[in-house]
C-alpha cells in the first residue's frame, strides 16, 4: 500500500463522516422549527433533546471530520505535488473545481454552526420548509467535487 493510497483513503472516511454530518444536521433543525407550534412540556421536553443532539453532531462528528479531511487532503496534495516540488496540480480546472467545492462546503458548515447558537439562543428565523429545501446543498456541491476529482477533467 503507497502513502497516496492511505492518505486517499482517510480522505475519502473523513469526508464520509462530515457530508453525514452535514446532511443530517439540517433535518435536526427543521424538527426544532417545527416544535414551535406544539404545546408545553413536550415542546420543551423535544427541543432540549434536539438541540443537544444538534451539539453534539456537530461537535463529535461534524467538527473533527472537517479537520480530519482538510488534513489528509493536503496530505494527498502533497503527495500528489511531488512533496511540494510541483504545484502545477492545483491550477488545473478539475482541482480548481475541487478546491472551489471545498470552500463551498467549509461556508455551509460555518453557517450551520452559527445557525446553531441562534437556535440556541431563540433568535432563529428559519423555518423547516427552509431547511428540508437546503438539505441537499452539501450533496450537490459533493457531486461536483467528485466527479472533477475522478474524471480530471480539462478544458
Amino acid at each position: 500500500m503507497s502513502a497516496y493510497d492511505l492518505a486517499r483513503g482517510l480522505h475519502i472516511l473523513a469526508v464520509i463522516a462530515w457530508m453525514a454530518g452535514m446532511l443530517f444536521l439540517p433535518r435536526l433543525y427543521a424538527y426544532d422549527a417545527e416544535q414551535a407550534g406544539k404545546a408545553e412540556p413536550l415542546r420543551t421536553e423535544m427541543q432540549g433533546l434536539l438541540r443537544l443532539w444538534q451539539t453534539r453532531l456537530l461537535r463529535i462528528i461534524i467538527n473533527p471530520a472537517m479537520i480530519l479531511a482538510f488534513i489528509f487532503g493536503g496530505w494527498l496534495l502533497w503527495i500528489r505535488s511531488g512533496e511540494g516540488v510541483d504545484w502545477s496540480v492545483v491550477h488545473q480546472p478539475w482541482m480548481i473545481a475541487k478546491l472551489a467545492g471545498v470552500v463551498a462546503l467549509s461556508a455551509w458548515h460555518g453557517f450551520l454552526a452559527g445557525e446553531r447558537r441562534r437556535i440556541s439562543a431563540g433568535t432563529s428565523t428559519r423555518s423547516g420548509r427552509f431547511w428540508r429545501m437546503t438539505n441537499e446543498i452539501p450533496f450537490l456541491i459533493a457531486i461536483v467535487m467528485v466527479l472533477s476529482v475522478t474524471t480530471e477533467w480539462t478544458f
